[in-house]
């Protein structure tokens, strides 16, 4: 195996918090695309060891217990291939009809993360060298879909396409600038089309002044107050709505995704203030589009017993016997919260968001 490392630069102060991978490895099959080589070099240059494999088999070296392997996990970046049956784009309602990757996983640590009962393996986080065949493939799919191609509603959006189901892919944006090609592929295309994707992350630099013809909605995903505790390695949410008004300034499509809400000691007042403060970043934005997608906690018993295993001693409310017990599209187990409890936060919320936030379109809430 070829390894590669280079001297770390200086990032200048005040600069968006960016990820340093410790390591990473880059498959045969990546090298031979220039844009998996050019994510090498660039996270090289951050000072990343870089390994190259001799074949396509992403595999860590053993940890000597579990919460080592995370930690390595966590620290490492796969470049690999998105394979064909990857590329085949899956519905992924309510958010929008269909749902691609550029990336999968992430390098944060929220201790809700709902990765965590839906990506099966050690938390690597992967990034995909053969962008521009993942991006070709989805003409295919315009005006098919059940949720923006079918609804009144959303008609405006046209077909609409999700990047952010698997990865914040704005999160390692300044090592794959994978999120750029796809601003310009949509900016370019000419057809009743929506990118989208949601982020933790406020280093959106790389996405202004690019010619996205608004063809592309930006959500931070936000939270109150009390909760953002739970969002180690993520920016802070002044960042994130600074971050978000600089997007919404440059003609971009805007949202929140307030995920996951929960009814902590003084959620009103906690959430109320969430709105007020994004309103007075967005205050005054010509043309402003501003939708708001609300997400509350729920749990799977496999998400619980991942979750506790990689944050032992959490705070995290998972006590199955405050909560509702659901069934998935898939026949698996689920918690919710109680039907009264949820029908009060969102009459609230809405209520909130209307006040504070009164151009904002409420998308779902789930």
């Amino acid at each position: 195996m070829e390894v590669l490392s280079s001297r770390v630069p200086r990032i200048p102060a005040g600069s968006p918090r960016l990820w340093r991978p410790r390591r990473v490895v880059i498959t045969h099959s990546a090298m031979a695309w220039a844009h998996g080589r050019e994510i090498a070099a660039r996270a090289a240059s951050l000072g990343s060891d870089v390994v190259e494999l001799p074949g396509d088999r992403v595999v860590l070296p053993k940890a000597a217990d579990k919460r080592t392997a995370y930690k390595d996990a966590k620290s490492t970046l796969a470049v690999v291939v998105a394979p064909a049956g990857k590329r085949r784009l899956q519905p992924i309602p309510p958010s929008a009809d269909w749902r691609f990757d550029l990336a999968e996983g992430c390098h944060a640590h929220c201790q809700y993360c709902y990765l965590a009962g839906s990506l099966a393996g050690a938390p690597i986080t992967r990034v995909y060298a053969n962008v521009g065949e993942i991006l070709d493939d989805l003409a295919a799919y315009v005006g098919q879909g059940s949720v923006t191609s079918v609804s009144q509603a959303r008609s405006q959006e046209g077909t609409t396409f999700e990047a952010s189901c698997y990865a914040d892919p704005l999160g390692v944006e300044h090592l794959t600038g994978s999120l750029a090609e796809a601003v310009r592929f949509f900016g370019a295309w000419e057809a009743p089309v929506q990118l989208r994707f949601t982020t933790k992350f406020d280093g959106v630099e790389p996405l202004l002044g690019l010619a996205h013809a608004r063809r592309v909605r930006v959500r931070m995903s936000v939270n109150a107050a009390p909760l953002i505790r739970f969002e180690g390695g993520t920016s802070p949410l002044a960042a994130r709505l600074a971050a978000l008004g600089r997007l919404a300034r440059d003609g971009y499509r805007v949202g929140l995704t307030v995920a996951p809400i929960q009814p902590v000691d003084g959620w009103r007042e906690a959430y109320t203030a969430l709105f007020a403060q994004a309103a007075a970043e967005l205050e005054g934005i010509p043309d402003l589009d501003l939708t708001a997608e609300l997400i509350t906690h729920r749990f799977t018993p496999k998400s619980k017993a991942v979750l506790q295993a990689w944050y032992p001693g959490t705070a995290l409310d998972l006590d199955e016997d405050s909560r509702s017990r659901k069934l998935t599209k898939f026949g698996s187990t689920k918690f919710v919260y109680p039907a009264a409890l949820m029908r009060d936060m969102r009459e609230a919320l809405s209520t909130m968001i209307g006040r504070e936030l009164p151009s904002a379109r409420i998308l779902y809430w789930t």
